[in-house]
């Protein structure tokens, strides 16, 4: 056990995690390895015992349970027929607004996060039918896929969100909380899409297409009726949240078999698409569960440290106003952002920045949403963005021309952040309404 200051073994700790990820090691074992090391240098404590007592207390929580219903949820969604019944029962009523179809995009994507939770898979639901039905009609190809990524940013911020589930854990917080802080920023999210869209194809006018033929409202009706079980699906979870009937377990437990019916009656439901959807569900499940594994030892360690407490008594010292920490914290995750994914993000920088943000007086429900606004950015931001990936294997386009369309998103994503460090009521009005003091 070595003597060492705070920022001595600070620099050490950071060399430490920037060599292990530059070496290609798992973010899960590279956290272990950073916890190990940092319990090493500081206390005499056994690694074992340490690394055992967190791991289970980060794994047997009754919140986590929720985390698997919700991503087996959306696997066995994205395996319906829901987009193309979304892409029909939407497009005639959006005919009237500048931008016309385009719009479907950002409504389809929103309707989709409500329950899936995964933003790759809100993306590639969509886009499947949406992206090959823009460009036969001859919608700018540079506005569909750039709504298209940026929308598809939603399935993390409307609930159920993975990455809130993990951030709720990590930062020991109400899941349910969480969510209800996230309904007011995705509909925001939504209306600034819409509204660039809108100004964008009244600036252009010559690149939307016409409007289809006028349609009578029975017909409308009628080719949107599909799609009433599954907005009956969201407002049933949404209704048990806010009216405080359900916890966020109940409501996955409810939303799975609510997810299975859907599957059912649309016809899709096999034995074979029920066996990829559990087991892509528990892929990731364990994958997520190992990277908190590795995040609550280190966790541990920290504690042992004192650097969090010593960084916060440090910012108290720095007289930052919340607005410009935020700022800062905004470069740092942007960043990030460009390196490493966003669950990493979440549990990485959890340690240090919680105790900071607890010190500056920030609400830890509205800085879990301020966190997965950035999260959704790093979906769009190369050269690790998932949902770039996505629609350049479903356009055939290059990464940097699908960077290039979904850039103006990103900026609404960015304005979206300053929205709600201004007006952080945004966030926390449901939550409070939901839960009063």
């Amino acid at each position: 056990m070595l003597n060492l200051g705070m920022v001595e073994l600070a620099f050490i700790l950071l060399g430490v995690m920037v060599v292990l990820l530059a070496s290609g090691v798992w973010i899960a074992i590279a956290l272990g390895l950073v916890g190990f090391v940092a319990m090493a240098l500081t206390t005499s404590v056994p690694l074992g015992s340490v690394l055992a007592t967190a791991t289970w207390s980060a794994s047997a929580s009754w919140t986590l349970a929720a985390l698997p219903l919700f991503i087996w949820m959306g696997e066995i969604l994205f395996r319906t027929k829901l987009s193309e019944e979304m892409f029909r029962g939407i497009s005639p009523w959006v005919q009237w607004l500048p931008g016309r179809l385009t719009h479907v995009n950002v409504i389809g994507c929103g309707i989709f996060a409500a329950v899936s939770g995964s933003s790759a898979a809100t993306c590639a639901t969509i886009g499947k039918i949406a992206l090959p039905e823009l460009d036969k009609r001859g919608y700018d190809k540079n506005l569909s896929l750039g709504s298209l990524a940026g929308s598809g940013t939603l399935g993390l911020l409307i609930p159920p969100s993975i990455p809130m589930v993990v951030y709720a854990v990590t930062a020991n917080v109400s899941v349910l909380q969480v969510f209800l802080g996230g309904f007011l920023p995705g509909m925001l999210v939504m209306a600034l899409y819409s509204g660039y869209i809108i100004v964008w194809s009244l600036l252009n006018p010559g690149k939307v297409p016409p409007r289809d033929p006028p349609m009578p409202l029975r017909q409308k009706i009628q080719q949107s009726a599909k799609l009433f079980p599954c907005l009956l699906l969201i407002l049933a979870v949404f209704l048990s949240l806010v009216l405080g009937f359900a916890t966020a377990t109940e409501c996955a437990a409810w939303g799975v078999s609510g997810a299975l019916l859907l599957a059912w009656w649309s016809g899709t439901l096999t034995r074979a698409n029920f066996f990829e959807s559990v087991m892509s569900a528990t892929r990731l499940t364990c994958m997520i569960m190992l990277i908190l594994a590795g995040a609550a030892y280190t966790t541990a360690a920290m504690a042992y440290t004192g650097i969090p407490a010593a960084l916060a008594v440090w910012v108290k010292g720095q007289d930052l106003t919340p607005s410009m920490l935020a700022l800062y914290l905004s470069v740092m995750y942007i960043i990030l952002g460009c390196l490493i994914d966003g669950i990493s993000m979440i549990v990485l920088t959890a340690v240090i920045v919680l105790p900071m943000v607890k010190e500056a007086g920030f609400d830890l429900i509205w800085f879990g949403i301020y966190l997965i606004i950035h999260v959704e950015m790093a979906q769009i931001t190369p050269p690790v963005g998932f949902n770039l990936f996505v629609l350049q294997n479903m356009s055939g386009r290059d990464t940097m021309t699908v960077t290039r369309a979904a850039f103006p998103f990103f900026i609404l994503l960015l304005a979206t952040v300053f929205i709600i460090t201004e007006y952080p009521k945004i966030v926390l009005w449901l939550p409070k309404l939901a839960f009063p003091d």
